[in-house]
């Protein structure tokens, strides 16, 4: 198999776009990614892209994306994986790559989920992401479904909601400094603690907030990567994980078993480790899910990720800095374009001019999790081969 690289990657602001829709927003991250290529790319050279999107409001996504960017000469694959969506979608782009399909293709994740909330449009997309049959018409949207989980790693583990609390405050305080994340403020422990609870055990600033916004990478073969850049950011590894839909047949609700899976398979792919993982993008949706995921992942021991956050170690200079972008809590969650952008986030910081950089970053990894907690996708980052 060929080895990938990423030669440009671009993203909107992520906010309530309330007059742009998907076919505003696709092109806007579209420049912004072509006009990150270091010596520049066209149209024509794109050979196949894909789109990882949700959301139903706006039509075909395939078809938006080939119409408004002009790609109507090329395959264009829509990607739908719950909110592992994104990472999926570059885990797609990569192998096609890799395998020798195409030589240079685009991936665009785009959502919006703002609007969707004042019409049945919005039920539709949740129980998309759900099991429909059973957990859905009983309530289970995602937080009352990421809820028994959390409620239950609360009871095993010595974590606690001010454990949760101090990664939301985290997050805020890295967004502060991310020109294109939605909720740009400082928080307080005591503020979460206060917050109104939306269910137990997740307060308002627990949630991510409903964004709207999209995301896009350029991957290219190895051969032709010094064409585009002398600074390529390798894609070494991508997992893909599943587990049982309905949570009465989940063997373990303390851990997300698909995110042990991706990780795994990323890891091994890539030939490292999670002690070699410099920066990590995770799937912070709520932010006992945080907690949880730095255990799946292997950052920290069994029921003892707490250590993480009171040592401080997941902030911007620590051990194993996390969601330095502001993470989904505070950049915002389009669910199609997160994890792309979380790649974004990546690339920029693999090549040493992210915003809220991470010293000498030479491996990172991204993360999602959605659906019932079913689905995982892990893609692992490096700026050297390996």
């Amino acid at each position: 198999m060929r080895r990938v690289a990423i030669v440009g990657a671009g993203m909107t602001p992520f906010a309530e776009h309330f007059e742009l829709g998907i076919k505003d927003l696709i092109p806007q991250a579209y420049a912004d990614c072509v006009g990150s290529v270091d010596k520049g790319i066209t149209k024509s050279e794109i050979q196949a892209a894909w789109i990882g999107e949700l959301s139903t409001t706006d039509g075909f996504p395939a078809g938006i994306l080939a119409d408004t960017l002009d790609l109507v000469d090329i395959p264009v694959t829509r990607i739908e994986n719950a909110c592992a969506t994104g990472n999926d979608a570059i885990r797609n782009a990569s192998l096609a790559i890799a395998s020798g399909y195409c030589d240079v293709a685009l991936v665009v994740g785009a959502d919006k989920v703002r609007e969707t909330s004042t019409d049945g449009t919005f039920w539709e997309w949740s129980a998309m992401t759900r099991d429909a049959a059973w957990d859905f018409p009983l309530g289970l949207v995602a937080p009352a479904n990421f809820a028994l989980h959390v409620n239950r790693y609360l009871h095993e583990s010595p974590a606690t909601k001010e454990h949760m609390a101090m990664v939301a405050v985290k997050n805020h305080f890295h967004a502060l400094r991310n020109p294109k994340a939605q909720l740009r403020y400082e928080i307080t422990v005591e503020q979460v603690l206060a917050a109104p609870i939306i269910v137990e055990p997740f307060g308002l600033y627990d949630c991510t907030p409903q964004s709207d916004g999209a995301a896009a990478v350029i991957l290219v073969a190895e051969e032709l990567a010094d064409r585009y850049t002398d600074k390529p950011v390798w894609v070494r590894g991508v997992g893909l994980g599943m587990d049982r839909v309905m949570h009465q047949h989940k063997s373990d609700l303390t851990s997300f078993a698909p995110s042990v899976k991706a990780a795994k398979a990323a890891m091994a792919m890539a030939g490292c480790g999670p002690a070699d993982i410099d920066v990590a993008e995770l799937h912070d949706c709520f932010t006992g899910v945080e907690l949880i995921t730095y255990e799946d992942l292997g950052f920290a021991d069994r029921f003892e990720a707490y250590k993480l956050v009171e040592q401080r170690e997941h902030y911007v200079g620590g051990s194993i800095p996390v969601n330095p972008s502001g993470g989904l809590k505070a950049k915002g969650h389009p669910p199609g374009a997160t994890g792309v952008a979380q790649c974004y986030e990546l690339f920029n910081q693999l090549r040493g001019h992210a915003e809220n950089q991470v010293d000498g970053a030479r491996i990172a990894l991204a993360h999602n999790i959605g659906g019932p907690t079913a689905v995982s996708a892990v893609t692992v980052l490096s700026s050297v081969k390996g």
